[in-house]
């Protein structure tokens, strides 16, 4: 090949390498589904999961799985469920990801494991918090966020003494509450009402604490890839250190 032809391929290859970068980063910038932006800075995260939530939620580990393991290098993450009467704490806090991941299990998926109401717990998981942290703190709630212990009515919904409980924590040590609403076995997949209510509290919960909640409509179950999506363009927004 002549010293004239290879630097016309080398051109080419830079030029269609080029093209290929702008188009990932146009791509990223218009939120494609396809690409996978991944979280930037490092988190302490608890993630928490309602033990009684549908079983179609164990189609979902895999994807949540994906999430911890793709969090950048420093990150902690702790992994718990919220049943029955407790906080079960399946893996402590740790920087091992991969460890955590697999600490994942399947909901017990069944009324007997319905806990008083999903902020008893939550509040119990802020306290595994360390002040000392450098990294920005987060919670990553898995539930129906109803809360009943005060009545099923209108002005239970999104206004109970838990939740506000669970507000009060979040701020005073800094975690921002990220959830992603599923229905539960009781009455939350069976009437659309109570699903409203659970995810208004789900709502405020992080509208108060800088986090959000990530839901769409009250029936049916829709899969958590679109939603770690978001969660992941969330984070970075608000975590993200200016270059």
């Amino acid at each position: 090949m002549s010293y004239r032809k290879l630097v016309s391929v080398s051109i080419a290859v830079l030029l269609v390498v080029g093209s290929m970068s702008l188009a990932f980063s146009k791509s990223v910038a218009k939120g494609n589904p396809e690409v996978k932006a991944e979280v930037v800075e490092p988190l302490n995260l608890a993630v928490l999961i309602q033990d009684d939530v549908v079983s179609q939620v164990s189609n979902e580990l895999g994807v949540t799985r994906e999430f911890i393991r793709s969090m950048p290098q420093g990150s902690r993450v702790m992994v718990g469920y919220i049943t029955a009467g407790s906080l079960q704490v399946r893996q402590p806090f740790t920087t091992d990801l991969d460890k955590a991941a697999k600490s994942l299990r399947v909901p017990i998926s069944s009324a007997t494991s319905a806990p008083f109401n999903p902020y008893v717990e939550v509040l119990e998981a802020l306290k595994k918090f360390d002040a000392s942290w450098s990294n920005a703190n987060a919670v990553l709630l898995v539930s129906d966020g109803l809360d009943t212990s005060r009545g099923f009515d209108s002005t239970a919904a999104g206004h109970t003494l838990d939740l506000d409980r669970v507000i009060r924590e979040s701020n005073k040590r800094n975690v921002s509450v990220f959830s992603f609403y599923a229905p539960s076995v009781g009455i939350t997949s069976r009437n659309s009402l109570a699903a409203s209510y659970g995810q208004s509290s789900l709502n405020r919960l992080g509208k108060e604490t800088g986090g959000k909640a990530f839901f769409q409509g009250t029936s049916g179950f829709v899969t958590f890839n679109s939603y770690f999506t978001r969660l992941r363009e969330t984070l970075n927004r608000q975590y993200a250190k200016a270059s």
